[in-house]
């Protein structure tokens, strides 16, 4: 049984990733904490194996709960998940000692994955990670013989789900409670698919969709 606790600003958010994880036999949530010190306030009274940490956080934020988990509790594995996909953020939370890195577009089983392998002491990149890092070092304007791949190969599951509900005239917040995520991270999912799609507003956005049989 893998021992978790779950660390967000978010309630709804937490809920929603405890909801998800609980279905799972071999994962367990031992607790949930809106910060780096509520967490740090918990921890020598529970039990833990693995600690999902979002970064944005009020009072102590992602990087310095790492940070202090490294430093406190080495023997406690950190996988962060969150809504930034910039390197900058990816890079600083590695260096301060999480072992993998999610974002929370990624779908259950790939969460669920980065956990049992983060557990088995590997490192993780969620798949959006690791492919937008794999454009960027590629060059894909400018390497020979490599195409360019389509702006709607790069979207993620989840925001596959967004856009999907977008076209059936959803709004932010009918989208969040049927995702059971914050209206906070769908806005980040539309703004998300605007820019990969390169679309200049909604209709355009579910006009491309149609056009490349993304929705029906």
């Amino acid at each position: 049984m893998i021992r978790i606790i779950l660390v967000d600003d978010h309630p709804i958010v937490r809920d929603g990733i405890r909801s998800l994880l609980e279905r799972e036999p071999a994962l367990q949530v031992v607790g949930t904490a809106g910060n780096g010190q509520e967490l740090l306030d918990q921890l020598p009274d529970i039990p833990v194996d693995l600690i999902l940490v979002d970064i944005n956080m009020p009072v102590m934020d992602g990087y310095e709960t790492t940070l202090r988990l490294r430093e406190e509790y080495p023997e406690v594995r950190v996988l962060a998940l969150s809504m930034l996909a910039e390197e900058l953020y990816i890079g600083r939370m590695l260096d301060a000692g999480a072992r993998g890195y999610v974002l929370k577009s990624a779908g259950k089983e790939e969460i669920v994955y980065a956990i049992r392998q983060v557990m088995d002491g590997k490192r993780f990149l969620c798949s959006e990670v690791g492919l937008s890092m794999l454009y960027k070092v590629l060059d894909w304007n400018n390497s020979g013989g490599l195409a360019e791949p389509k702006r709607t190969q790069l979207l993620s599951k989840r925001e596959m789900e967004v856009l999907q509900l977008i076209s059936e005239g959803l709004t932010n917040a009918e989208i969040a409670e049927r995702l059971f995520t914050s209206k906070r991270t769908v806005e980040t999912h539309r703004q998300n698919l605007l820019e990969k799609t390169q679309a200049k507003n909604t209709a355009a956005l579910v006009k491309l969709a149609l056009s490349d049989g993304l929705i029906k």
